[in-house]
């Protein structure tokens, strides 16, 4: 496998492990108004996919496949989420008595592992019928948004 291949899938599966586990333990429900009910991601996913349909210039059958992928990185957030509707709460379970629960631990790793493993090949599977019906300037486009590290978020 090529290297910006492996670097783009790290950089997805890494987004969006860091995305759903910053959404499920970082908000504090003041932060961009820290609603992430099924409305709120649905505005977002649909900003998301405009401003990256807007920069690559893509056409219905890109959109379209772009749309896949936020819709199967949604999937994918939400089975990292799990169960619990407060992953804080689950967290501090883990501690609230005198000694860390380790089986509960690890219980909460097997389940965000299994929803990796479960949903993974959907999202991989996404990512490359996008990516690969991009035409070599928007690829290009890409691999330079991921030089860059501002994400596609950034001002610019």
């Amino acid at each position: 496998m090529k290297p910006w291949i492996k670097k783009t899938l790290v950089g997805v599966f890494g987004a969006t492990i860091l995305v759903g586990g910053l959404t499920a333990c970082g908000s504090r429900g003041h932060h961009h108004g820290g609603d992430w009910s099924p409305e709120r991601v649905t505005e977002v996913r649909g900003k998301v996919v405009d401003k990256i349909s807007s920069k690559l210039e893509l056409n219905e059958a890109q959109k379209q496949k772009l749309g896949v992928l936020a819709d199967e990185i949604i999937a994918q957030r939400t089975a990292l989420r799990g169960q619990g509707t407060d992953p804080r709460a689950d967290f501090k379970a883990l501690v609230a008595g005198d000694k860390f629960d380790r089986a509960r631990a690890q219980a909460l790793l097997d389940q965000k592992t299994q929803a990796v493993q479960g949903n993974g090949p959907k999202v991989i599977a996404a990512l490359a019928d996008f990516y690969d019906s991009l035409n070599p300037e928007q690829q290009k486009q890409v691999r330079e948004r991921l030089e860059q590290r501002r994400g596609w978020w950034g001002r610019g």
